[in-house]
Order: structure tokens, then C-alpha cells, then sequence
């Protein structure tokens, strides 16, 4: 048969999906390797979702999504950055994925550089690869608690660089952007005329320290983006209900947008999606405008296994970064690892019946580190952790 294309021919192994499928080919593994919310959907949620198809509800719907939601979403972020978010900005994607690729196609040609963090989520330089765009890797390094530097930044900006893409609270680290960071973030976009994508997946899940948008220093009158946005401002924000209300299956979320971009938005959703299923749509106004006792509840749940998981770690004298928000723990091994944390996770699944992601499956600075999914039930998690080599 013809050849595939060579950037999908030469796409790299996704590290997480390897570790994790073959846990699930070994039986009994605790799988710590995959973030998978394990609470059942709240029944008012699965309610919406079947009354629509009783309804027969199940046409197209507006590209951008049912108005009810746009106006959910929108609503929700103004009440959370303290910022007038018009519905009309809001536009709903198959899930966070879905929307980073919307977003990138929307600012990013080919050979147009964007800035990802390093250790950062491997598909933010994936979906970047397949719009044949570059990948230009920021350092986050373990003595700055992994936060990322503005200086290290503008070192890596050249005339090619369109986009900042931005994770907070992050995964695979839980680390969580002070408000100072984040308007210094923002500022920086503003004087080197970039565009800044916010990938907020986990903006419910975070300890002791709030959640900061690069939306609540969007500014108004503060500089014309290289594009069409109207005011100046910068930021595309990429939320899903897949984490907050354990949606994984339903494929649900939104971009928030600025203002002035609604035309080229729903044309380039029409080629990429059409529009989102009907009932993912009703499920997903039923979550954000219902009770909200799955999202405390699962905060809850999270912070406590943090915590549990971090005693095992201390008395086996294991470092880590204390998460601040997200559910995963990212953890150094490299006393065990002989330089090569992605062999060795195999071996450990191999021999110890526990799977956890490498931390090379997030960057080079990952090699070491592993990432652990805190979201299952916390005997699992203690007895595989457990396991680890004392340090």
C-alpha cells in the first residue's frame, strides 16, 4: 500500500498508553499509570443524557455547541476569573484533545514554532507535529520546583514563535501558577506579540492554593495579536468536564476564546468536528448548572490520597513534588532507575504487578521521575507504592 505521511510515520510511541496497556494485559496490575476518575457519574448527569435521545434529540446541533452550554461555560469562567466572558466565546469541543487541536490549527502554519513545556503532557507536542508546526521545548527544572522561568522562555523565542501553550494546574506534575507568575506569563506574550493557549483540564482539583487563568489578565487595550481577535486580547483557554466531573467517555469541553474570532471558529469546526454529540451536550449543561457535590467530593478524595501517597514516599526516602492541584504525584526514582526510567517501569510492572508512567513520556527532564495517578481507590494506591525501591 502507498506510504503513510512521514510525521505520522514517525509520530513517537505514546509512553503512558504503553506502560498502561500492558498492565492491562498482565493480570491483577495496580495500574497508577493512567488518569482515569473512578467515581460513578452523578444520575442527574446520565438523566440529561438519556432524556435527550427519549426525545429524539439527536440532529445536528450549532457547530459551536447548543446555546444553554456555550452560556454554562461562559458563566463559569466569568465567575472564576472575575471577568465578563460573553457566551458567544465559548465554544464546545469533544473534550479538552479535541480543543487543543482546534486551537492550534486556528493560530499555528506550518513551520510556525509553539512553546511547550518540558516535562509537559505529550500531546501538546504531538498535535502541534501533525499541523506539521514545531515543538520548541521550555524548561521546567526540578530546583525551581518545576515552574517555569520568563527568562528561560524568551530565550527560545524567535521570529517563527506564534504560541505560548500554558498548564496549570499541570499535568504530570500538580505543580500550580502562582497570580504573579501568571501576569508575568501574560505580560510577556503581550510584548513578544504571542498568543497564549491555557490548557485548564484540572481547574477544580487544586490544595491550598487557588487556580490562576492567563484569563484574568487578559487585558482589554493591551496590543493587537498577530490575528483577529478584537481588544488585544491573547489567550485561548481549553477546559474539559472529563476530569471535573469524570465525563472521560462523554468527550466534553470548551474553548474560551476572544472576543472577535466566533466566523473563523465555527468554520474550522465544521471541518474538524461538525458539531458534539447531542447528549454530551445535555449531560454536560446538566453537570455545570446541577449540584456540585462529585467535584468537592473528588477534591476530597484526591488531596487525601495525596497525602497518603506522600507518607509512603517519605519513609521510604523518596523526593517528590508535594502536588498542589491536579491528581498525580511526580516522583524521583532515579536511585533505581540506571538512567533509563522508561526500561525500568516495564521491569517494575514486570516484577512488582504495578504500572506507573514513565517521566520520559512527558520530556528529557522526566528521566527519573515517574508520574502517579492518585484518583483510584487508596488501599491500591498504598500497597502499590509500597513496592517502590527505598531510596
Amino acid at each position: 500500500m502507498p506510504e503513510l505521511s512521514p510525521h505520522v510515520r514517525n509520530a513517537p510511541a505514546n509512553q503512558i498508553r504503553e506502560i498502561t496497556q500492558s498492565a492491562w494485559a498482565q493480570p491483577n496490575s495496580i495500574v497508577l499509570s493512567i488518569g482515569e476518575p473512578g467515581f460513578p457519574t452523578p444520575p442527574h448527569i446520565l438523566e440529561a443524557a438519556r432524556a435527550t435521545l427519549e426525545r429524539d434529540e439527536t440532529g445536528y446541533t450549532p457547530n459551536a455547541g447548543i446555546m444553554p452550554l456555550r452560556a454554562a461555560f461562559a458563566e463559569r469562567a466569568s465567575r472564576q476569573n472575575g471577568v465578563d466572558v460573553a457566551p458567544g466565546r465559548a465554544f464546545v469541543t469533544a473534550g479538552a484533545q479535541q480543543g487543543l487541536h482546534l486551537a492550534m490549527s486556528m493560530l499555528l502554519d506550518a513551520g510556525d514554532e509553539i512553546l511547550i513545556p518540558n516535562p509537559g503532557y505529550p500531546t501538546f507536542a504531538m498535535t502541534a507535529r501533525l499541523l506539521h508546526a514545531e515543538p520548541v521545548e521550555y524548561p521546567l527544572y526540578p530546583e525551581f520546583d518545576f515552574q517555569p522561568r520568563i527568562e528561560d522562555i524568551e530565550a527560545l523565542i524567535t521570529p517563527r514563535t506564534r504560541v505560548l501553550l500554558l498548564n496549570s494546574p499541570s499535568n504530570p506534575l500538580g505543580a500550580v501558577f502562582s497570580a504573579d507568575l501568571v501576569r508575568e506569563l501574560v505580560q510577556l506574550a503581550r510584548r513578544r506579540d504571542l498568543w497564549i493557549i491555557s490548557d485548564e483540564c484540572y481547574e477544580a482539583f487544586t490544595y491550598d492554593v487557588p487556580h490562576i487563568s492567563p484569563l484574568a489578565y487578559d487585558g482589554v487595550g493591551s496590543g493587537s495579536a498577530s490575528g483577529t481577535a478584537a481588544g488585544g486580547e491573547r489567550v485561548i483557554v481549553s477546559v474539559t468536564l472529563s476530569k471535573t466531573y469524570g465525563l472521560t467517555g462523554l468527550r466534553i469541553g470548551a474553548l474560551i476564546t476572544p472576543a472577535g474570532l466566533e466566523t473563523q471558529m465555527s468554520t474550522v469546526m465544521e471541518s474538524i468536528v461538525s458539531c458534539v454529540a447531542s447528549p454530551s451536550q445535555y449531560a454536560a449543561l446538566a453537570a455545570l448548572t446541577g449540584p456540585q457535590d462529585y467535584v468537592s467530593d473528588a477534591a476530597a478524595h484526591y488531596r487525601a490520597n495525596r497525602d497518603a501517597a506522600a507518607l509512603v514516599l517519605d519513609a521510604k526516602g523518596i523526593p517528590y513534588l508535594k502536588a498542589q492541584g491536579a491528581f498525580y504525584l511526580w516522583a524521583d526514582v532515579s536511585h533505581a532507575t540506571n538512567g533509563n526510567v522508561r526500561s525500568w517501569t516495564q521491569k517494575f510492572l514486570s516484577e512488582e504487578g504495578v504500572a506507573v508512567a514513565p517521566g520520559t513520556a512527558f520530556g528529557s527532564i522526566g528521566e527519573g521521575w515517574i508520574r502517579i495517578a492518585l484518583c483510584g481507590g487508596r488501599e491500591e494506591l498504598v500497597t502499590g507504592l509500597n513496592r517502590l525501591p527505598a531510596r
